[in-house]
C-alpha cells in the first residue's frame, strides 16, 4: 500500500486488447522491485551496481508516452534507464514502443516517483529528465508540482555531483518556479543567454505534450542544471 496521497488520475481512456497484454506480459518483467512500502517498509536501498551492471544510470520522471525514454535508450545502449510514471495509460504506450523498437536498457516503476527517489542511493544517477510535467495549474495544487523541495531535495540527493538535470515546460509559471525552486535544491542553472533555453537539446525527441503545446501557441522553455 502505497502511504503517501498521489493527486490526480491514473488512468484515462480505455486501453486496446494490445496494450492489456503489454501490462500483462512486460510489465512484471520490467519492473523494478523493492520500490513500494509493501515490498520494502524499511526503505532499504536498491543495489544500483546489481541494477545496471556497472553502466551510467539515468532517470526520467513522467515519462508521459514514452517517446523521449524509447528514444534516448536507443541512442545510449550503454546507460540503463529507469522510467517512472504513475499513469496507467502512458505506462501501456511506452511497453508498445519498448516491444517495437526492441530495447533491453529500461526498467520501470509505476507510481509516485517519491517512493523510488526513497530508495535510490546517494550519487547514483548520471542524468535526469523531467519533460513536460503535469502543470497543476490553478495556484492552491502548485504544491502538487513536482519542483517543490518535496520533489527536489531527494531527487539532488540521488544525482551525482555535475550530473545534468533537465526540465522542459511550455508553462511560463512552471518556469518561474523552477527557475525559484531547482537551485535551491543544490543545482546551477547552464545558461548564458536566451538561447540556451529556447533550442532544443541536441539529442531532442519532439513528443506530444510538445506538439500540442506548439499547436497552442506556447512557447516551450529547455532548461538545463548541474548538480553541484
Amino acid at each position: 500500500m502505497d502511504r503517501r496521497n498521489f493527486y490526480g488520475r491514473t488512468k484515462g481512456k480505455a486501453l486496446n486488447a494490445a496494450q492489456y497484454r503489454y501490462l500483462d506480459e512486460d510489465l512484471p518483467r520490467l519492473s523494478l522491485a523493492g520500490i513500494t512500502f509493501a515490498e520494502n517498509p524499511e526503505r532499504n536501498t536498491l543495489d544500483i551496481g546489481e541494477l545496471s551492471g556497472g553502466r551510467r544510470v539515468w532517470l526520467e520522471v513522467g515519462f508521459g508516452g514514452g517517446e523521449h525514454l524509447v528514444h534516448q535508450a536507443l541512442n545510449n545502449p550503454d546507460v540503463q534507464f529507469l522510467g517512472v510514471e504513475p499513469y496507467l495509460n502512458g505506462m501501456a504506450m511506452l511497453l508498445g514502443k519498448i516491444r517495437k523498437a526492441g530495447v533491453d536498457n529500461i526498467k520501470l516503476y509505476m507510481g509516485d516517483a517519491r517512493n523510488l527517489l526513497d530508495v535510490l542511493p546517494y550519487n547514483s544517477i548520471n542524468k535526469a529528465f523531467l519533460l513536460y510535467p503535469d502543470p497543476w495549474p490553478k495556484l492552491r495544487h502548485h504544491r502538487r508540482r513536482f519542483v517543490t523541495p518535496e520533489h527536489l531535495i531527494p531527487l539532488s540527493k540521488c544525482l551525482k555531483s555535475g550530473a545534468e538535470f533537465r526540465v522542459a515546460t511550455d508553462i511560463e509559471d512552471y518556469v518561474r518556479q523552477t527557475l525559484i525552486e531547482v537551485p535551491k535544491a543544490g543545482f546551477e542553472w547552464l545558461s548564458e543567454g536566451p538561447e540556451d533555453w529556447r533550442t532544443p537539446w541536441a539529442d531532442w525527441i519532439s513528443t506530444r505534450y510538445e506538439l500540442k503545446a506548439l499547436r497552442e501557441d506556447r512557447t516551450p522553455h529547455y532548461m538545463t542544471f548541474s548538480k553541484l
